[in-house]
């Protein structure tokens, strides 16, 4: 899986071993990697150093034959749409949605050749609904209709595909706790009005829906976008 050194794909890498998976962890740096492996249950599990946002990082991370893809990468970029030009908005689906489609397409045929498997798009509630940086927003959206699009093609092929969409998730470093650490006042009142369980959620808590869909108790779940996002969004 990629971006599995920390956050959310850390939680997801953790919770596939805890359920018996061999992890093919990707992440850009070794020492993260290697703290991630002391942390998961089982084994033998496997660590490469790849950046996916590139074709020759997809080939590495995908090299081999896998049961399960979770594509999990992501940066959002400008703010408001005024400020986002050209550059931005191709960065954003880069960023987003290009590297969830270099992992998954590559690892397909092997996948199907195996008999099928289960690919899973970490996308976003923004890309169900308004918020958040307009690039990341549009990027995002892409990633749900690229999930569903990919499931309708290769259900034949016995590969199921989703995507789910978290909220507002909070862990060391990321980019909540950044601003929670420069404007605690503002988070705290962000808090209070949109997260109805007032408080942000755990990469845990995503983790646990994730491991689900891609395990065989997820048979029927397929082109399907899954929200986990403790009623913070507002679309049915």
């Amino acid at each position: 899986m990629s971006g599995a050194s920390r956050g959310i794909g850390r939680a997801i890498a953790i919770a596939l071993a805890r359920e018996g998976a061999r992890v093919t962890a990707v992440a850009r740096g070794q020492d993260d990697l290697d703290a991630l492996v002391r942390d998961l249950d089982g084994g033998p599990h496997e660590t490469r150093v790849a950046d996916v946002s590139t074709p020759e990082g997809a080939a590495i991370a995908t090299a081999g034959a896998f049961d399960v893809v979770v594509c999990n990468v992501g940066k959002s970029f400008a703010r408001t749409a005024q400020e986002m030009d050209e550059d931005d908005l191709a960065r954003s689906l880069d960023a987003n949605l290009w590297t969830a489609v270099r992992v998954a397409k590559r690892a397909i045929p092997a996948m199907a050749a195996r008999g099928g498997g289960a690919i899973l798009m970490i996308a976003s509630i923004w890309g169900r609904e308004a918020g958040g940086a307009p690039g990341y927003n549009t990027a995002k959206a892409a990633v749900i209709a690229m999930a569903k699009a990919m499931a309708r093609d290769h259900a034949k092929d016995g590969i199921r595909v989703n995507s789910l969409a978290p909220g507002s998730i909070l862990f060391p470093g990321g980019g909540w706790d950044r601003r929670r650490t420069a404007d605690p006042a503002g988070i705290a009142a962000f808090v209070a009005r949109d997260l109805p369980f007032g408080r942000f959620g755990a990469p845990e808590e995503i983790g646990d829906v994730a491991a689900f869909l891609c395990s065989p108790r997820a048979s029927w779940i397929s082109g399907a976008c899954v929200v986990v996002d403790g009623a913070q969004s507002r679309e049915f």
